[in-house]
């Protein structure tokens, strides 16, 4: 009964929305993950961030104005990731609250002299446990330089990986994906990573991945999306784990539409 209320509820939401196809299209060009996407895909990208937009709350703080154009800009990109995964990856939280460039957040922490500190370095985003994700419109709005650094992907990303407890780079995997397979692809090039970052040798991918695993899983989630060829050249053992774990394939998909171009 509860699923067919469920779906019931989709379709009328979906047949009750007013998003003007302008506007859709306008925001699938932006970005090379949504621009690659086949007619159905789109189609399914769509229905999602109807849905998303639906059932989330968007805030803005210090005098930011949000538009219809401006939640749909993060909306789309937050949906790209669980195009084959589901809004109900997103469960359990709603809010969305904007800034309009990089904020403080007023974290405190006790080091081991007992002595209290509060950090002052701005932020681009954030994502709580349980709670909110917090964005910097600043870094939104250029989040289709496709250079591997996304801030949305990256916060949602995170919200992935607190299915299960705080962010470790361990969300919950599909039940055919291995799970120590898993930790020993990520914990092998985590650990190579940062031994490549603390020699600063070259990559391409963004060195904030050294933080912690949970930071590694977000940044090289960003790159799958956007510099997926980057992602397979320097460990392809983990684009193989984030293909499957996302049930998408951004490199395969990109040559298929560039094949059927050329023809």
């Amino acid at each position: 009964m509860w699923g067919k209320l469920k779906e019931w509820r989709r379709r009328r939401i979906l047949a009750k929305a007013n998003l003007d196809e302008q506007t859709w299209r306008r925001a699938l060009r932006r970005y090379p993950f949504t621009r690659s996407l086949s007619a159905e895909e789109q189609q399914r990208l769509r229905e999602l961030t109807i849905l998303f937009l639906y059932d989330k709350r968007f805030a803005s703080t210090h005098g930011l104005q949000l538009t219809d154009s401006m939640r749909l800009q993060v909306a789309v990109q937050a949906c790209a990731l669980i195009l084959n995964l589901g809004l109900d990856c997103y469960r359990g939280w709603s809010e969305i609250v904007v800034y309009p460039a990089g904020f403080v957040p007023r974290h405190q922490y006790t080091d081991e002299m007992g002595i209290v500190h509060q950090g002052d370095e701005p932020y681009v985003g954030e994502a709580w446990h349980h709670g909110p994700v917090i964005l910097s419109w600043a870094d939104v709005e250029h989040s289709d330089a496709s250079d591997g650094v996304n801030v949305v992907i990256h916060e949602f990303a995170h919200k992935l990986d607190m299915l299960n407890g705080p962010a470790n780079g361990f969300p919950p995997l599909p039940a055919a994906m291995s799970r120590q397979q898993w930790s020993e692809i990520f914990t092998q090039a985590y650990q190579d990573f940062c031994a490549r970052v603390d020699n600063n040798e070259p990559t391409d991918i963004d060195p904030y991945a050294s933080e912690s695993p949970g930071e590694f899983f977000a940044v090289l989630s960003e790159a799958f999306f956007e510099i997926p060829d980057a992602v397979r050249d320097e460990y392809p053992e983990v684009y193989e784990q984030l293909s499957r774990f996302y049930q998408q394939d951004p490199l395969r998909r990109t040559h298929q539409r560039a094949g059927a171009a050329v023809a």
